[in-house]
C-alpha cells in the first residue's frame, strides 16, 4: 500500500512539474559577447548518454547507506538504483538543458530504516527534474527541479 501511495505522489508531482515546464515561455537565449562585442551563439550542451552517475547529494545532504545511481542510454531509458530499489523510466533531454523524466517503474523491495524516505526523496527529485548541467570537465552532473538539486559524480 505504501508503494502505491508513493507512486501516486510521484505521478502527481511529476504531472505538476511537466505542466509548469510546458507553460513557461521560452525567450531568446542570452548570447555572451565576444572579444569584439558581437554576441556569439551559445554552444548547446549534449546530455551524456551511456555514462554511469552516482549520487553525491540531494539539496546538499548526502544519502544514507548505498548511494543512488543512474544511467541514461541511447534509447532515452534512464535506469538506476534509488538506494533500496531499482527503477527505470523514459527521460528526454530538452533544448536549453531542460529535462523531462517519465513515470517510474520500480521494484517493490522493503526498505529498512530511513532508506525508504531517502529513496522517495531522490525519486521525486529525479522525476520532477527540469534542468541539468555537466560541470568539472564532465565529472559532475547536476539535475535541478522544483523538489531540489541532485548532484552526481561520474562512475566508472
Amino acid at each position: 500500500m505504501k508503494i502505491r501511495v508513493a507512486a501516486l505522489l510521484l505521478l502527481a508531482a511529476a504531472s505538476s512539474a511537466m505542466a509548469q515546464t510546458q507553460s513557461q515561455p521560452r525567450g531568446p537565449s542570452q548570447l555572451p559577447p565576444s572579444k569584439d562585442g558581437v554576441p556569439q551563439p551559445r554552444q548547446e550542451k549534449t546530455f551524456p548518454v551511456n555514462v554511469s552517475w552516482v549520487a553525491q547529494s540531494l539539496n546538499g545532504r548526502s544519502f544514507p547507506g548505498e548511494r543512488p545511481a543512474i544511467t541514461l542510454d541511447a534509447n532515452l531509458r534512464i535506469k538506476g538504483f534509488g538506494g533500496c530499489n531499482t527503477f527505470s523510466a523514459t527521460a528526454y533531454p530538452l533544448r536549453e538543458q531542460g529535462l523531462a523524466v517519465g513515470p517510474l517503474a520500480l521494484t517493490k523491495r522493503a526498505c529498512a530504516g530511513g532508506l525508504g524516505e531517502s529513496e522517495r526523496s531522490f525519486l521525486v527529485a529525479l522525476r520532477t527534474a527540469q534542468k541539468w548541467d555537466v560541470m568539472n570537465n564532465g565529472g559532475t552532473l547536476v539535475i535541478r527541479g522544483q523538489n531540489g538539486e541532485l548532484r552526481f559524480e561520474r562512475s566508472f
